[in-house]
């Protein structure tokens, strides 16, 4: 079995229902364990701004999956959720991205591992930072990134929200 982190967002409707559909749909697949899920964390937009605040958190997996084959998996959840969108960096139901698997580096077509943009992203860098503090992107620790660019941010970019981290984490434990 493999790790990988994926990085979960939403901004249209239930975001909060909608990123636990995802986590149950990626949790209930033979070839994928759902080991831990950050807090949820509201965020501006990032590339597109004129659309809503999302809903951002990151899940660690393990996955017997190559990683085409996992993006294949969570590109599936997503159309099966309703992902209707497909304007670049526009508004969203679900967006799934595969962020890391363990220390592969993949440049190909569909997938580049690890993402290219995960230092430039606060959304990612603060939900990663709390489940894998210890990982190194391209010689740079994530919670050093996730701090530096926290500093650089308007206040409000990145919130945690302690709300829709406990009902996402109570309906995925199945409390």
């Amino acid at each position: 079995m493999a790790d990988a982190i994926l990085g979960l967002g939403s901004n249209i409707g239930d975001r909060a229902g909608f990123l636990t559909g995802a986590l149950r749909a990626i949790d209930s697949r033979a070839d994928c364990s759902l080991v831990t899920v950050s807090s949820a964390y509201r965020t501006r937009p990032w590339g597109k701004t004129d659309q809503g605040e999302f809903i951002n958190l990151c899940a660690r997996v393990e996955t017997s999956l190559s990683p085409i084959d996992l993006l294949d998996a969570v590109k599936g959840i997503e159309v099966d959720l309703g992902r209707s969108t497909t304007e670049r960096w526009g508004p969203r139901e679900i967006d799934i991205d595969v962020l890391v698997m363990g220390t592969l580096r993949v440049d190909a077509p569909k997938l580049t591992l690890p993402h290219p943009r995960i230092g430039e992203r606060l959304f990612v860098l603060m939900p990663l930072a709390e489940i894998a503090p210890d990982l190194m992107i391209d010689g740079a620790g994530v919670s050093a990134l996730a701090e530096a660019l926290a500093t650089a941010s308007h206040p409000k970019a990145c919130v945690m929200d302690t709300g829709i981290t406990a009902r996402i984490k109570a309906a995925i434990s199945g409390a």
